[in-house]
C-alpha cells in the first residue's frame, strides 16, 4: 500500500499528540512505534508493556488523554492548531530533516510554511547596531524577493530579521519558539509576538503553557534549521545557540552562510569561525539569493498507516526479543556504537534488534546519537 500524505481525524490527532508527548518518545522512537504498530493509538496501548520489557521499574503511563484534549482546546481558543508529520500542511523541508517533531503547533498565516524557499537568519542576542541593521536589511530584501524569513524571536539579530521581513510588502516570516506557542519570550517582544501570530507564523514543539527553559532551545534551533533551505549567521559568539543552529543545518544538508565581522569583536568570532570551516561568506541578500539557486529538498518516506506485512507476528517477535535482549545489553555500554555494528555482533534479525532498542528507549535506558549510534544509560527510571 503506498504511503501518502493525509489529514488526521480528531481521534487520530489526539493519539498523535499523546504519543508525541509521552515520556521517552522522541521523534525517532515515535516513527519506530508507528512502523511497528501501524497507528499512534495502538502504540499508546503497548507503551507500558514495552517499557516494562525494557527494564523500567516504575509503571509507565502514557501522556494523559484529558491533558492532550485540553491542549487542543487551548490551541483552538487562540487560533492555533496542531499539525502532524503525515499531514500536507506540515512543512516539506522540516519533514525531510532528521529529528523532525511528529507534531508541531502553529499560529498565524500557515500558508507561509508551504513556501518552498525559507531562509533562516540567526545571530547574537547582544547584537551591535550594525549587525541589527544588516540583518534587518537582508531580511527585508529576501522577503521582497519572495522568500520566507525564519528566526527564533530572540533579542538582537532574530528580532531584527523578523522586523525586516515585515517591511517587505507581503513579506512572510516564521518565528520558532522554545516554549509553548502561547508563551511570550522575551517580554519586550510583545508587539512583535502579536504581529507574528496575525501576519506571520509562530511555530512551537512544546506543549502550551511551557516556559522556554534553556534545555528546550537546542530543539528550537533544530526546527529553525530544518524549516530552512539555508541558514545565515550574523554576529555569533564561539559558544552560542546560533552555532548550534548551524551545526544542525550542516547535519541536515542545508547551506550555511555567515556574515564576516571584526576579529576584535567577540560577537563575530563564531561567524568568522564558520567561514573558516567552509561556510559561504555573504554580505547582502543578493549573494544569499545567488547561493540558493538550484537548492531543492526531497520528501522522506511517511510512516505507514497500517502494520508492515513482512514483520514477524507479535508473539514471535516478543519471544525472539527475550532471547536477544541479554546479548544486546552485553554489547551496549556508555560509549556510542553504530546500530549496524550492533546488528552484526548480536546475531539476531533487524526487526528483533529494533524491538529491543525500542523497549530500552521507552524504559529510559538508551541514548541515541548522530550517525545512527546508540549507547546505554546506567540509571533506570
Amino acid at each position: 500500500m503506498p504511503q501518502i500524505l493525509r489529514n488526521l481525524d480528531d481521534r487520530e490527532r489526539l493519539d498523535w499528540l499523546r504519543l508525541a508527548r509521552s515520556e521517552n518518545v522522541g521523534p525517532s522512537t515515535f516513527r519506530r512505534l508507528l512502523e511497528r504498530f501501524g497507528s499512534a493509538g495502538k502504540a499508546l496501548e503497548r507503551l507500558p508493556d514495552l517499557a516494562r520489557r525494557g527494564g523500567r521499574k516504575l509503571i509507565y503511563r502514557p501522556y494523559p488523554e484529558d491533558v492532550a484534549r485540553a491542549e487542543l482546546a487551548q490551541l483552538g481558543a487562540i487560533g492555533a492548531r496542531a499539525i502532524a508529520w503525515c499531514e500536507p500542511a506540515y512543512p516539506l523541508a522540516l519533514r525531510s530533516a532528521d529529528g523532525a517533531p511528529p507534531v508541531i503547533t502553529v499560529r498565524g498565516q500557515a500558508e507561509h510554511l508551504s513556501n518552498p524557499t525559507k531562509i533562516a537568519i540567526v545571530g547574537a542576542r547582544n547584537a551591535s547596531a550594525n549587525g541589527r541593521r544588516l540583518a534587518q536589511d537582508m531580511a527585508r530584501d529576501l522577503a521582497t524577493a519572495g522568500l520566507v524569513v525564519v528566526s527564533g524571536m530572540a533579542r538582537g539579530i532574530d528580532t531584527a530579521a523578523h522586523q525586516g521581513a515585515f517591511q517587505a510588502q507581503g513579506g512572510g516570516t516564521i518565528a520558532v519558539v522554545a516554549g509553548g506557542i502561547d508563551v511570550l519570550y522575551p517580554p519586550e517582544n510583545a508587539a512583535l509576538f502579536e504581529r507574528l501570530g496575525q501576519e506571520g507564523v509562530i511555530v512551537a514543539e512544546m506543549p502550551t503553557g511551557t516556559e522556554p527553559l534553556a534545555r528546550f532551545f537546542p530543539r528550537r534551533n533544530r526546527i529553525i534549521a530544518g524549516l530552512s533551505s539555508a541558514v545565515v549567521v550574523v554576529e555569533a559568539a564561539l559558544k552560542s545557540g546560533s552555532l548550534i543552529t548551524a551545526r544542525f543545518a550542516n547535519e541536515q544538508g542545508r547551506e550555511i552562510m555567515a556574515v564576516p565581522g571584526s576579529p576584535l569583536d567577540p560577537r563575530c568570532r563564531g561567524s568568522n569561525h564558520l567561514i573558516r570551516q567552509g561556510a559561504l561568506l555573504v554580505e547582502d541578500a543578493t549573494q544569499v539569493l545567488d547561493a540558493l539557486n538550484g537548492i531543492t529538498f526531497l520528501n522522506t518516506p511517511l510512516p505507514p498507516d497500517h502494520p508492515v506485512d513482512n514483520q514477524p507476528i507479535e508473539s514471535e517477535m516478543e519471544f525472539s526479543s527475550d532471547q536477544a535482549r541479554d546479548k544486546i545489553l552485553s554489547l551496549l555500554g556508555p560509549s556510542p556504537v553504530e546500530v549496524d555494528e550492533l546488528l552484526r555482533q548480536c546475531h539476531c534479525s533487524a526487526p528483533v534488534m529494533g524491538m529491543v532498542l525500542l523497549e530500552l528507549d521507552l524504559a529510559g535506558r538508551l541514548e541515541r546519537h548522530p550517525g545512527n549510534r546508540v549507547s546505554l544509560l546506567v540509571q533506570v527510571a
